[in-house]
């Protein structure tokens, strides 16, 4: 399972339309870019020629088709994710179905694999995500013009396997892209000084957490609950659905509790030791991680990636178990109140959280790796317990609550705050180096469809050839 979760400039010359449908996808990719509404052209119908469409196909890209009926579809799709269609042209629109489908044919070239598994993992978490926003079931198929939810969903498989496969082939190609200390200092050396970034306010914070303590009679409950579903699962029971009903996960529980892995992937250390230790179709004892306890069935080994399920269950906290681990952090916030203590200190001998406790307590940004937490674009209620700190203020206790349930106390304080500034290349290092490298994962996308569309069989027909797309699918 995940570490940090249960279980995982613009280039004019490059712009693409980043279709909104891709939320119900999860596959945008940092090296995609969105097309600004300063620079999208007003609606405008391609010029017709005269010619037929064969069969209502406009373009094959290698084994794919598209119809012009897809680019309808996707003005559907936007909508439905609440996105503004009015100013994407059908160019616009093709030029997009067609990197998707160049991406998606070039993945199944490459071998890239997309289970049936898998695909029905994202089936239902996209059709709970829908049914929310819609209202029900029967409401979608109707909102896509099918029949029955029969038909829908396998028309939406159809959708989902390509945009997992492109997302994969995306994945791929950005994933090789390494870049240097001088390929960064290059980069910014390049940015005319009207040109720098700007940077708002940063706080560096630091934590101290106190879990509350769980007896052995409610760990053994958890353990015990465990091997009854191990021993019903032997008897012919589902896994999946089992996952579905118990598992304390919401990263997988839509899915029956699925995963695929590599020892490679950033799981927790006991949970790869597990999975990696078992054969195809063979189901783990209960073990313990820092999420909780575990049961895990191997579903396939495939060279050196597992598919996997598995099942969460955290023993219960009782309000006796809060109410002290809530003394026990008055207590540390006392004592370095009254500096008997610093809280880097105190974070290292007395914090429960092992991820921060070796640095004295500081956080890391997941989203940049770095220290540093941009005050307009924190987590609301993260901002709202730093916001009104001052520099190495100890917050009052506060009860924390993860997505999976567990509780805990933990107190906060701002180590260091950095005013708004122009970027500067030593202070500002590793956020100049995410610009520079999402740069250069932008241009060797461009130079990829550059290669791939010369070697693929590429053909559109009909009033699509008088368009203007950014890349060459016209060959010329």
């Amino acid at each position: 399972m995940p570490i940090n979760s249960i279980p995982m400039k613009s280039n004019n010359n490059r712009i693409t339309l980043t279709v909104l449908f891709l939320m119900f996808m999860s596959v945008v990719v940092n090296a995609q870019e969105i097309i600004k509404d300063s620079v999208i052209a007003p609606v405008k119908k391609a010029k017709s020629t005269g010619k037929q469409k064969v069969d209502g196909v406009v373009a094959t890209v290698g084994d794919y088709i598209i119809l012009d009926s897809d680019i309808d579809k996707t003005y559907l799709e936007i909508q439905a994710g609440g996105g503004n269609t009015s100013e994407y042209d059908r160019c616009q629109m093709l030029g997009k179905l067609l990197e998707d489908k160049l991406y998606a044919h070039q993945a199944v070239q490459d071998s890239i694999i997309v289970t049936d598994t898998e695909v029905k993992g994202m089936m239902e978490e996209r059709l709970n995500y829908m049914i929310d926003k819609i209202g029900s079931m029967e409401k979608v198929v109707q909102y896509y013009k099918k029949d029955s939810e029969e038909e829908f969903r396998t028309y939406f498989a159809d959708i989902l396997k390509e945009g997992k496969l492109t997302s994969e082939m995306q994945k791929k190609i950005i994933d090789a892209v390494e870049i240097t200390p001088e390929e960064v200092r290059n980069y910014f050396k390049q940015i005319p000084a009207a040109d720098l970034p700007f940077f708002g306010v940063e706080l560096e914070v630091a934590q101290i957490v106190v879990m509350p303590k769980v007896s052995a009679e409610d760990k053994q409950k958890v353990i015990d609950k465990l091997n009854g579903f191990k021993k019903e699962v032997e008897e012919g029971a589902s896994f999946s659905t089992k996952a579905v009903l118990y598992t304390q996960d919401p990263g997988s529980r839509s899915s029956g509790g699925y995963y695929k892995m590599n020892r490679k992937t950033p799981f927790v250390k006991e949970f790869k030791e597990v999975a990696f230790s078992l054969a195809e179709g063979e189901i783990s004892a209960p073990f313990e991680t820092e999420f909780g306890y575990h049961i895990i069935l191997v579903e396939k080994i495939k060279g050196q990636e597992v598919e996997l399920r598995h099942i969460l269950l955290s023993p219960t906290v009782t309000e006796a178990s809060l109410t002290e681990a809530k003394e026990k952090i008055k207590l540390i916030k006392k004592r370095i109140e009254d500096k008997d203590i610093t809280f880097a200190e105190a974070a290292r001998t007395l914090s429960d959280e092992k991820e921060t406790r070796a640095n004295g307590g500081a956080l890391i940004n997941p989203q940049t790796q770095d220290t540093r937490f941009e005050l307009t674009k924190m987590d609301p209620s993260f901002y709202s317990q730093v916001s009104n700190l001052k520099e190495n203020e100890v917050s009052a206790p506060i009860l924390d609550q993860s997505e999976e349930g567990k509780k805990s106390y933990k107190i906060i304080t701002v180590t260091n705050r950095i005013d708004e500034h122009t970027a500067d290349y030593a202070k500002d290092y590793i956020k100049i180096k995410d610009l520079a490298l999402k740069q250069k994962r932008i241009t060797e996308i461009g130079k990829w469809f550059d290669e791939k569309i010369k070697e693929t069989y590429i053909k559109i027909q009909g009033e699509y050839r008088d368009c203007k797309f950014t890349n060459n699918w016209l060959k010329k």
